[in-house]
C-alpha cells in the first residue's frame, strides 16, 4: 500500500530540496519550459525498461505509476497556469493524486501509451509557460489549502515535482 504524501512541498520554491538536490532559488522561471521538455524526453526510455511495471517495494510506485503521475502533473499545471492567465486570482480545485492513481489504475496502464501522453502533456505545458507574457508571471492563483502562487513560483514548484520524481525513479 502506498502511503499518501500529505507534506506541503511549497518550501522547495525558496530552498534546496535535500532529497533530490533541486535548488528552486537557483532556477529562473523562464528556464522551466526547456527543463520540462528535457525531462519529458527521458520518460519513454524509463517506461520502456522491462521492470517499468514492478514496484521496488510495495510502498513505492513503479516507474509506470510515476510516469502516469508526471503525465497528470503536467496536465494539472497546464490547466492551472491557463486559469491564472484567464482569471484574476482563481482558486484551484483540490487534486488528490493518490486517489487519481487508484481511480485511474496507474499500474495497469500501457507504458508506451503513457510515455507518449507524458511527452505530449509536457510539451503542451512547456509551450504554455513559453507564452506567458512578461507581465503575466506575477499573476496569482490559490490552491484549495490557501497556498498562493504566482505563475513564476508555480513554474518552480512544478519543475521540482518532476525533477524529484525522476530522481526517485532513477535511483531505483
Amino acid at each position: 500500500m502506498i502511503v499518501p504524501d500529505t507534506k506541503d512541498w511549497t518550501w522547495v520554491i525558496d530552498r534546496r530540496c535535500p532529497e533530490c538536490g533541486f535548488d528552486g532559488p537557483a532556477v529562473h522561471h523562464t528556464d522551466v519550459a526547456d527543463r520540462i521538455r528535457a525531462d519529458a524526453d527521458q520518460w519513454p526510455r524509463r517506461l520502456s525498461a522491462p521492470e517499468a511495471r514492478i514496484r521496488p517495494n510495495p510502498s513505492v510506485w513503479s516507474t509506470l505509476e510515476y510516469g502516469c503521475h508526471i503525465r497528470d502533473v503536467h496536465r494539472i499545471f497546464d490547466e492551472r497556469v491557463r486559469l491564472m492567465l484567464a482569471e484574476h486570482a482563481p482558486r484551484f480545485p483540490n487534486w488528490d493524486q493518490d486517489a487519481t492513481a487508484i481511480e485511474d489504475d496507474y499500474a495497469s496502464q500501457d507504458p508506451g501509451v503513457v510515455g507518449a501522453q507524458l511527452v505530449d502533456a509536457a510539451y503542451r505545458v512547456a509551450d504554455t509557460y513559453d507564452h506567458v507574457p512578461d507581465d503575466g508571471w506575477t499573476r496569482r492563483g490559490l490552491r484549495s489549502n490557501g497556498s498562493e502562487f504566482t505563475i513564476a513560483s508555480m513554474a518552480i514548484y512544478h519543475l521540482h515535482d518532476i525533477v524529484h520524481h525522476a530522481h526517485d525513479v532513477d535511483r531505483g
